[in-house]
């Protein structure tokens, strides 16, 4: 009898045409793709620090409230990979990576500016977004997997998600970091 890693699909993009900041993470966990939901672990970090920096509490939201309200403050989800072979949740363990087709994403989100890399996995890529000329930012993993930082560390490094937004919004106000 033969072992085959299992070949698994991520989730749909989170995306508006007014998106202007875009967090791609690696690959859904296995509790994510159970739940067809973004970071659906419990101790995953994803929705405290997202709503840290927005200025809205998401995490005590139903899900399917949370993506609207993430969308208003134009934010969006996706992932680097469309699929891969795995056992378990751990980035180490993907074999047979697939991309997504970020090719579209200009024609998806014409206003994107900030693309945020949640993790050193999906940080990988971020060479390729700021050829394409937009703002990257690698951010601290909010995996329950990581624990290296605190979650008040974390969030300092997630803030800058929203610099380059805050400016545009605020521009006769100093910078708030």
């Amino acid at each position: 009898m033969v072992n085959r890693t299992p070949s698994l699909t991520g989730l749909a993009p989170v995306l508006a045409p007014d998106t202007r900041v875009l967090v791609l993470g690696s690959f859904p966990g296995a509790a994510s793709l159970a739940a067809g939901r973004y970071y659906a672990h419990p101790r995953n970090q994803f929705w405290p620090l997202i709503s840290a920096v927005i200025g809205e509490e998401l995490a005590s939201l139903p899900y399917e409230e949370r993506l609207p309200r993430l969308l208003a403050h134009r934010f969006g989800l996706w992932d680097v990979l469309a699929g891969c072979e795995r056992e378990g949740s751990l980035d180490s363990a993907i074999r047979n990576p697939a991309a997504n087709d970020f090719e579209r994403l200009r024609a998806l989100c014409p206003e994107l500016e900030t693309v945020g890399f949640n993790g050193q996995a999906s940080g990988k890529f971020a060479p390729q977004f700021a050829a394409a000329g937009y703002r990257t930012v690698v951010l601290p993993s909010s995996s329950p997997a990581h624990m290296a930082m605190t979650f008040e560390q974390k969030l300092m490094i997630w803030h800058r998600l929203a610099e380059r937004e805050r400016e545009i919004s605020l521009p006769s106000q100093s910078p708030l970091f």
